[in-house]
């Protein structure tokens, strides 16, 4: 967890509009003010040994309060978002651009993997699977459910471990927030940068697909509006994980008590019919499954039916989590 300032005596004395660096003569050596002109010629007292990233931390989010205060102290109160999370987005987009080509064969290399050896080992063995009357190849049937698969993990990835590093480890959140940048705004530009990450790997991905003319679909491009959506809601999620987590063996516990049944229940390598009815009905609500509905139909040139009902599932998963994480997060900093 953030580390919490130790003395707040400098702002509590300090007048109203009065900036504390302005007069840093009047702090006292264990952080108070001291009205005692200073004297050159006194002996220095031993400094306090203090974690200066800690202290860093600290007068970023006392500055915080000062500029961003809200009358509402509610963790849950609503998002007060504008336009300044986008300079936070273009901050991570050029430290990624470094690294670009080896994270993208980092992102496609283990849905290919997967493609490869169930699409071709294992479809040669099962042929085609039959859905709604038509038969499917399996190479198709699971090539649209992996590239759902892939905008999830990827979403996932970036919103859990590299989010946790910038906010936890590297203190780069409260850095930013000595801008004039909220909280509220870090959060969103953090979500808007996963689902980038998985549209960029998902995009990638249905590259080598029609590179290898697994699906000649003329509908496969309107597939990009329900992978953005199925970043989006996947990176909300990991945002209230990593609100929660106290180091990274934290996520072993999404992973693997959330992400990977889903992963199995969802449709991707099989269909939901195959599963009990009483598994099935549940796997219908996972948002990953309602992905799949939406886009294994325009993998086989088809229109998805009740598509209304797939998109609004997602959303309220989307919206809810977001809330969700907004809050922890603001409780996770005290604000």
């Amino acid at each position: 967890m953030s580390s919490t300032p130790t003395n707040t005596q400098a702002d509590d004395a300090r007048e109203p509009g009065q900036d504390p660096m302005l007069n840093i003569n009047a702090l006292g050596t264990d952080g108070g003010i001291s009205n005692a002109p200073h004297d050159p010629t006194s002996s220095p007292q031993p400094a306090q040994s203090a974690d200066p990233s800690a202290s860093d931390a600290g007068a970023a989010r006392r500055r915080y309060r000062r500029v961003w205060g809200s009358q509402s102290r509610s963790p849950w109160r609503a998002p007060q978002l504008d336009r300044s999370f986008i300079p936070v987005f273009l901050r991570n987009f050029l430290v990624w651009r470094k690294l670009a080509i080896p994270s993208l064969v980092g992102n496609i290399a283990e849905p290919l993997i997967w493609l490869v050896a169930f699409g071709y080992g294992m479809g040669a063995l099962v042929g085609s699977i039959t859905i709604d009357g038509t038969a499917v190849p399996y190479l198709l049937f699971l090539a649209s459910g992996s590239i759902c698969m892939s905008a999830m993990n990827a979403a996932s990835f970036e919103a859990l471990y590299s989010a946790f590093s910038r906010m936890h480890v590297q203190k780069t959140w409260d850095g930013i927030m000595n801008a004039p940048i909220s909280l509220d705004n870090v959060v969103l530009a953090e979500m808007l940068w996963a689902t980038f990450k998985a549209l960029f790997t998902s995009t990638a991905i249905m590259g080598v697909m029609l590179a290898l003319k697994i699906s000649t679909s003329t509908h496969l491009f309107l597939a990009w509006p329900v992978l953005l959506l199925t970043g989006i809601t996947f990176s909300c999620l990991a945002l209230v994980f990593n609100a929660l987590a106290k180091g990274y063996d934290f996520f072993t516990y999404y992973f693997t008590l959330f992400l990977t049944p889903m992963m199995f229940l969802s449709g991707v390598f099989f269909p939901l019919t195959q599963l009990p009815p009483w598994i099935a009905a549940i796997a219908e609500a996972l948002p990953l499954a309602n992905a799949v509905a939406l886009v294994r139909p325009l993998f086989m040139d088809q229109w998805p039916t009740q598509w209304w009902l797939h998109v609004g599932v997602l959303l309220a998963y989307a919206v809810g989590a977001f809330w969700l994480a907004l809050a922890l997060t603001r409780k996770r900093f005290g604000m």
